[in-house]
């Protein structure tokens, strides 16, 4: 009786083992057949036809990187391989790659069906999220410096009325210590000549910077085409270099008016010294 029990305990096992199998077979091939559902029908002729065109163009840019030798084209160089590279990081040329070696794309393209379009839609993101930096904002440090520039460069109405009252105050006291016997020279040393001419350039400067600076340029029409001797020569030059310095300073600082400048005694005077010189080596 005991060898009976024994084998049909045996038998048992075995059919529970066979159908342990039998069921691991079946749940695999539903796995496989679950895989090849999700897996999308590619067009490969496609893929290899895109990647083939962006090879060329990478092997173009990379020669002509090389051909930039030197420490001088090395800003070129550099921007070649960059393009390159920007090549080759692109999503159509990525899943392109995928489906010449069988693979799946993962960013949509070269999906047999599929309306991707030709460029990404995550790229057109960036792109548009990348677009407004493009742009100037009008809130960056450098706009705003300008235009703190342009607000402390202005100046208020009341200050405009007093800049224009200081013009007319300083030529009148001129003209009334010129009345006086006063030069040109003195005339400008008066204290209140002084103090209002002060004012005036601080108001100035405020509503346009730099319109006090002094004019560094020199005018060299006038230069004498005679034969002057070396003390003459110096002279002349001496005498052109002061009268333009002091018809700036007549009219930047005093606010002299074209006419004004020619009635000046000091400058006729000096006009006159040049003229003689002039004059004496024509």
């Amino acid at each position: 009786m005991a060898p009976r029990e024994e084998v049909k305990v045996a038998t048992r096992e075995e059919g529970h083992v066979a159908g342990m199998s039998e069921a691991m077979k079946q749940a695999e091939a539903g796995m496989k057949l679950f895989k090849k559902e999700v897996e999308l029908p590619t067009d490969k002729a496609g893929a290899e036809k895109f990647k083939a065109e962006v090879d060329e163009q990478i092997a173009a840019l990379e020669a002509e990187a090389e051909k930039l030798t030197g420490k001088d084209n090395m800003k070129a160089r550099s921007a070649k391989g960059k393009e390159a590279m920007d090549l080759k990081h692109k999503p159509q040329y990525i899943d392109a790659c995928k489906v010449v070696k069988g693979l799946q794309p993962v960013h949509g393209f070269f999906v047999i069906g599929s309306n991707q379009p030709t460029e990404a839609p995550k790229a057109k993101e960036e792109a548009k999220v990348e677009q407004p930096d493009a742009k100037a904002d009008p809130k960056t440090p450098e706009k705003k410096e300008a235009k703190k520039k342009v607000e402390s460069a202005g100046i208020s109405p009341a200050e405009r009325d007093e800049l224009e009252k200081l013009k007319t105050d300083i030529i009148a006291r001129k003209a009334e210590l010129k009345a006086s016997g006063m030069s040109g020279g003195q005339q400008n040393k008066d204290e209140q000549v002084v103090a209002w001419v002060t004012r005036m350039n601080e108001l100035k400067e405020k509503a346009e910077p730099g319109s006090t600076a002094k004019d560094a340029k020199k005018d060299d029409k006038k230069k004498s085409k005679g034969a002057l001797s070396s003390t003459e020569q110096k002279e002349a030059d001496a005498l052109r270099k002061d009268i333009e310095e002091y018809k700036h300073k007549l009219t930047a600082e005093f606010g002299y008016a074209k006419k004004d400048i020619k009635n000046d005694p000091d400058l006729v005077e000096m006009e006159s010294k040049l003229a003689a010189l002039e004059k004496r080596g024509a």
